[in-house]
């Protein structure tokens, strides 16, 4: 009998939308005409997927008694003896209850497979096996059922079903996954945005690590042995010239083609070779490679070919894109190969594209320069001395008349003169000594024969040497001043990357360690201040060169590599006189924070001493009327006045008394010197005395402690007094018949107390606000005090390592979180 074939729905955490889809599969299925049943669906009171089911014929389930409770299960020999062609089978991790004839309910599918029937199953990814512990620490749940991964390889087909994590959070809020009562807590622990989205980066990795098992598994069957690359690594060299754009665009479509594709734009500047040639180009395109969602790079290379290669293989390239070269077919015929034709020469394995575009050809790049000419030119005058000079000589000979002397000897003088404009010095005293010898040998009487009969044959030998000698020196001149003056463009533009990298928001020191390090082709730079070291970036070798820089008084920096020459030393100065300036900003940026640290406090004494002179007035001034009434002898008063003048007196001193007490603890917590002592604390033991005291019932409201909740490690003091100010707050701002909600849970050993308000809410831009001292966010209510209480909550919170939060009320309102660490988790540590 034919095997039936297993396809599991994979999804990142409940809700994303697995069972809903098998229905709609499975209906789609019974459609076309499949004869399709739904063996075991749970709906978990969720209206759309219930839906879904009808119109599906449902095999009824078998009843199991367990304890005393009815529990529901899948009927194996029910969908067995239907024989359908198709079963829909939900949750294949369930665990079944005591007495069913399988322990897993994947075993029950694995006897439905092997009758011949397919089945359509779901899994989520913290049900895994081989993903428990993983899943346990991003979400501090343990998981009870699990499902092997060799079951789950062996289905026929794995999709994910995927939600975006904010999507999910939102289906939630709506009550789409489950009841209101656990909308609160789901959204607090298990349901975090930082949860979801790892749980689903987790589900996708976990696939693409099945999809990557199976396609070896299928080079193996078929004996393929060849490497394939599916995942590339793009490195784009820019010149800083417009064809720049095109490039990186083509370079990004390349890298867009496998999956997690990388692309690095480069910048080799070089005194000879890839320039900017438009002011700003490079910056653009460093913009652009960016907006690529790509990284930029910058190094400086005496041969640009060679570090380009070596650039790409150290960020392990598999492709290579360059432009076409902009010289025109003269200055390529006359110098070096070009940089496209080195570079594909020495790429090895990295693939390397040439990429056409609208400067090609349509300038001159002058060739690589050694010294001040290249060996290049060199070797080109000797060429063209040797193969004109014989040339010009046969067609001299071919036309020759007698009078045609003179200029014979302007032809030679001008072969002369282009043979030192092309190699320089060496290559014309050769063109010039040869043309001599060749004039006088073949035009000069008597013909034939080297003899210098008149000193003014000697004399015109002379002059060819000179003109020689000063058509080099002026050619060799330019070549040099060509070199210094592209030499100090290059510099600069070095200069320029470092201050932008800093200008952009990178960390200056780090920026100017990167950028050394990729400018002088070291493999590490580590800067030291005070002896600490304070940045690095590479990984030096054991056996590299160390060069010390001083930067200024307290700093040394390390450079791990190759000696450098004498203009690049100059250049290192001046980077070490940026790295100087940029040490010396940071520090003047502390000092400046610690300045404005001060202002700050002095902006909270400011307000309290505003808030004193209106706040504590008030009290004083009904204490101080009361008690003078009460003194008076003049007038005899009732004895129901004098009870109220007392009751006022009582009342404004006790409020004085409180106001005053919570200008101390905030100038504690100002100044953290707050008295804490922590202990293990129920959250009844406070959460009831808070109620008391602000004299709240059920009629206010709603209490959820969870069952079984576990202690926090607090100052119960402390923690009351923060919850008497969150529910006061809560209790103002609620809606008239509308009840505040307090719900406590563990989770990942802390425990979060949500204190839950219908009203108003605060906008998101306004939320740090509420934790400032004197701040009421518009209240003009005399009557609410200092604006003191969160602030004082806050501090108390954290000084007891827990922290204060600000989360919106599914439906509307505002709910703050207090979340402290568990005393059972302080116990575990210890």
């Amino acid at each position: 009998m034919k095997k039936g074939r297993l396809r599991v729905l994979l999804g990142a955490a409940p809700g994303v939308g697995k069972t809903y889809t098998m229905l709609e599969e499975g209906k789609r299925l019974a459609a076309e005409g499949n004869d399709v049943v739904v063996a075991f669906v749970e709906t978990h009171g969720r209206r759309a997927t219930a839906s879904m089911v009808e119109g599906l014929e449902v095999v009824p389930r078998h009843t199991v008694t367990h304890r005393g409770m009815a529990l529901t299960e899948l009927d194996l020999d029910a969908v067995l003896a239907r024989r359908p062609r198709i079963a829909l089978v939900d949750e294949l991790a369930h665990t079944n209850a005591p007495g069913s004839r399988h322990a897993k309910r994947w075993q029950d599918v694995d006897e439905l497979l092997d009758a011949g029937i397919d089945v359509i199953s779901t899994v989520n990814t913290q049900h895994i096996e081989s993903l428990g512990d993983v899943v346990l620490q991003i979400t501090g749940v343990p998981q009870r059922e699990t499902i092997p991964d060799r079951v789950l390889r062996g289905a026929d087909q794995i999709e994910v079903v995927d939600l975006a994590p904010q999507a999910l959070r939102d289906r939630l809020s709506g009550g789409l996954v489950y009841p209101a009562e656990r909308i609160d807590a789901a959204l607090s622990n298990y349901f975090r945005l930082g949860n979801l989205t790892a749980l689903r980066e987790l589900a996708l990795l976990w696939l693409a690590d099945e999809v990557d098992s199976a396609l070896k598994a299928y080079r193996a069957e078929h004996g393929i042995d060849r490497k394939w690359e599916a995942r590339e690594r793009v490195v784009v060299a820019l010149t800083g010239g417009p064809e720049g754009e095109t490039l990186l665009r083509r370079g990004a479509r390349i890298a867009s083609r496998s999956s997690g594709g990388v692309l690095i734009a480069v910048h080799v500047t070089n005194p000879d070779g890839m320039r900017a040639r438009h002011p700003g180009a490079l910056d653009a395109q460093r913009t652009l490679v960016e907006q690529l969602g790509g990284t930029f790079h910058q190094v400086v290379g005496e041969d640009v070919p060679q570090a380009l290669v070596e650039f790409a293989r150290s960020a392990d390239a598999t492709q290579l894109v360059i432009g076409v070269s902009r010289r025109s077919r003269l200055a390529a015929a006359f110098s070096s190969p070009g940089i496209g034709a080195t570079v594909i020469r020495e790429s090895g394995d990295i693939d390397v594209h040439i990429v056409t575009h609208a400067a090609a050809g349509s300038g001159i790049s002058l060739p690589k320069l050694g010294g001040a000419l290249s060996r290049t030119r060199l070797i080109a005058g000797f060429v063209v001395a040797l193969a004109a000079g014989p040339m010009l000589s046969w067609l001299l000979t071919v036309f020759r008349t007698e009078t045609s002397i003179t200029s014979d000897v302007l032809a030679y003088q001008l072969l002369v003169i282009v043979v030192a404009l092309i190699g320089g010095i060496w290559p014309g005293l050769f063109a010039a000594v040869l043309s001599g010898l060749t004039l006088n040998f073949l035009f000069v009487e008597p013909r034939f024969t080297l003899t210098i009969s008149d000193p003014r044959q000697f004399l015109a030998l002379v002059f060819y040497v000179a003109n020689a000698l000063l058509v080099s020196y002026v050619v060799d001149q330019a070549a040099r001043r060509t070199r210094v003056a592209r030499r100090a463009a290059a510099e600069s533009q070095l200069l320029a990357t470092l201050a932008g990298s800093v200008l952009r928001g990178e960390d200056a020191l780090q920026a100017m360690v990167t950028r050394t390090r990729e400018a002088f082709g070291l493999t590490g730079v580590r800067l030291l201040i005070d002896g600490e070291p304070r940045v690095a970036d590479g990984e030096p070798a054991r056996d590299d060169r160390v060069t010390n820089v001083p930067i200024g008084s307290r700093g040394v920096l390390e450079l791990h590599g190759q000696d450098l020459a004498a203009s690049e030393r100059r250049l290192l100065q001046v980077i070490a006189t940026q790295i100087e300036a940029a040490i010396e900003h940071g520090a003047l940026a502390t000092a400046a924070s610690a300045a404005g640290e001060l202002a700050e406090t002095d902006k909270v004494r400011s307000a309290l001493l505003a808030a004193v002179g209106h706040d504590l007035r008030r009290p004083l001034t009904s204490a101080s009327a009361a008690v003078s009434a009460l003194r008076s002898r003049e007038v005899e008063l009732p004895a129901a006045e004098r009870d109220e003048l007392l009751a006022t007196a009582s009342e404004s001193l006790d409020a004085l008394a409180e106001l005053v007490t919570n200008l101390l603890d905030v100038s504690r917590v100002q100044a953290g010197a707050l008295a804490v002592t922590l202990a293990p604390t129920e959250v009844a033991d406070v959460v009831f005395p808070a109620l008391d005291e602000l004299a709240l019932g059920p009629g206010e409201v709603e209490l959820d402690l969870a069952d079984g909740l576990a202690p926090v490690l607090a100052d119960g003091v402390l923690l009351q007094r923060v919850v008497v100010n969150l529910l006061a707050n809560a209790v103002r701002h609620s809606p008239p018949g509308e009840r505040v909600r307090v719900a406590a849970s563990t989770f990942q050993r802390r425990t979060e107390l949500r204190i839950v308000d219908r009203g108003p809410g605060i906008p998101a831009e306004r939320r740090d606000e509420v934790f400032t001292p004197f701040q009421r966010l518009g209240d003009t209510d005399n009557e609410t005090g200092l604006g003191l209480g969160l602030a004082l909550s806050k501090g108390f919170v954290e000084g007891m390592n827990g922290t204060l939060e600000v989360d919106d009320t599914p439906g509307g309102g505002l709910t703050m979180v207090v979340t402290l660490p568990s005393a059972l988790s302080s116990e575990e540590t210890r």
